[in-house]
């Protein structure tokens, strides 16, 4: 063990490529964990699953034009966004119902369009599952930025996402564009998958929403520790995901969110006050006095 993590240590200090790799899983588990805990909070993993999907044509578009992936992923995940929201104000159709057939009609399209393109490299394991240990420099500005964007919008906006969150009928009786609100949310939210796109690619970035804001969330309710936890929890998936895939040689974004997922069942099983072997023994505890 101690072995495995000199080496690691020792590659890192050599290997830009590594780096490179650290610092992009670093910054992605930060953005994804504190954006995540409004995702949980307002019921909307379903539609961070759908905005993940959704961004694959907008990335398929860009690489064949030439121009930004980042363009195009923003503009497909707002633009399914919005579809979900027409869609279920001008019909009898759910939100699940809405949000499950357009980001399956968007992802097909992503799907169909990739494979059309048979003379060009456009590599589909790498655009659906990431590959962190290829990030640039460009590539970590662009994670960068976005994060700040986010991260800037997050707690510029804190109150606004805090209060439409938790008491939507208040928000709107105090007039706060709640639509508004809502389609601001989107629009970061797509963001942060452009940024997790070559870190754990499109199929896993919802992973990487859910999971590590989860387990803040079996650990507190106060959402300024919870966003901290989360943030937490997202860095220490990506930091120990990137040394098992260089030790063990396996897919990195598995690896990441393998990782999210362990500490999400630790925090199941032994959160202080709601983990199951706390309840057990505490329900065990008051039978036996009772008897």
């Amino acid at each position: 063990m101690m072995e495995n993590i000199r080496f690691f240590m020792e590659a890192l200090q050599s290997y830009q490529y590594l780096q490179n790799a650290m610092i992009a899983g670093v910054l992605v588990g930060v953005i994804c964990g504190m954006m995540g805990c409004f995702i949980i909070l307002r019921g909307m993993a379903l539609m961070g699953d759908a905005i993940s999907h959704a961004v694959l044509p907008g990335v398929v578009i860009a690489y064949l034009l030439g121009f930004s992936f980042f363009i195009g992923a923003v503009i497909t995940g707002a633009m399914t966004a919005i579809g979900i929201g027409y869609i279920t104000q001008h019909s009898k159709i759910k939100d699940d119902s809405a949000i499950g057939i357009m980001f399956t009609a968007a992802f097909a399209l992503g799907i169909v369009m990739i494979t059309a393109q048979k003379g060009t490299d456009v590599h589909l394991w790498h655009i659906l599952f990431g590959n962190v240990l290829a990030v640039s420099r460009v590539d970590l500005w662009v994670i960068f930025t976005i994060g700040v964007v986010v991260i800037g919008g997050l707690l510029l906006f804190y109150r606004q996402f805090l209060l439409s969150t938790f008491d939507p009928t208040m928000a709107q009786a105090i007039g706060l564009p709640t639509k508004k609100i809502h389609y601001l949310l989107m629009l970061m939210l797509s963001l942060v998958t452009v940024a997790a796109l070559n870190t754990v690619g499109i199929v896993l970035v919802v992973a990487m929403l859910i999971t590590p804001g989860s387990t803040a969330y079996l650990l507190t309710n106060r959402l300024p520790i919870m966003l901290a936890l989360s943030a937490l929890f997202g860095v220490v998936s990506s930091v120990i995901g990137v040394y098992c895939s260089f030790i063990y040689d396996v897919a990195t974004g598995g690896s990441i969110v393998l990782v999210a997922s362990i500490l999400f069942a630790m925090a199941f099983l032994f959160a202080p006050r709601q983990g199951i072997v706390r309840v057990w023994w505490r329900e065990k505890i008051r039978y036996g006095a009772v008897q």
